[in-house]
């Protein structure tokens, strides 16, 4: 029964988020939320390790003001007690120049006395790169030249 309701919860955490209600995604954590992504930081400083709702805040806020529209699909959400995991695919559109990106995260979220206190992250960060900054990496490593 709990499992169930923390599914509910997180999926209507996903919708005020993607629907950039920034304060109500907050509401839905503790005030002691932990963040953890393995986003390379040197290239989205925004992301990585935060913890407490006023580094969740900036985190988003910076987020939501690159991206002018966001949203996502959740084809796999697994919810077992206190922790459900999720399969989100997430669509950014940039504000510069209104190209789509796509990814991938597998995210896995704790809940403590029916709010969110822990997500960790797990981010296709080589596709995401690419697709941020708009360069084809693997043929810089390689030495190619970018298409």
């Amino acid at each position: 029964m709990t499992a169930d309701l923390h599914r509910q919860r997180l999926l209507n955490f996903l919708d005020v988020y993607y629907a950039g209600d920034i304060e109500g995604a907050l509401a839905r954590c503790t005030d002691d939320v932990e963040f953890v992504a393995n986003a390379p930081v040197d290239l989205l400083p925004h992301m990585g390790h935060r913890r407490g709702t006023e580094a969740m805040r900036e985190m988003w806020t910076t987020v939501h003001a690159r991206y002018s529209e966001m949203r996502c699909e959740v084809p796999i959400l697994v919810a077992e007690g206190d922790r459900v995991a999720a399969n989100i695919r997430v669509f950014f559109r940039k504000r510069s120049n209104q190209r789509m990106v796509q990814f991938d995260i597998a995210a896995f979220y704790t809940f403590r006395d029916g709010r969110i206190a822990q997500i960790r992250e797990i981010i296709d960060t080589f596709d995401m790169v690419e697709q941020v900054l708009e360069r084809d990496v693997s043929a810089i490593l390689r030495n190619d030249k970018p298409e």
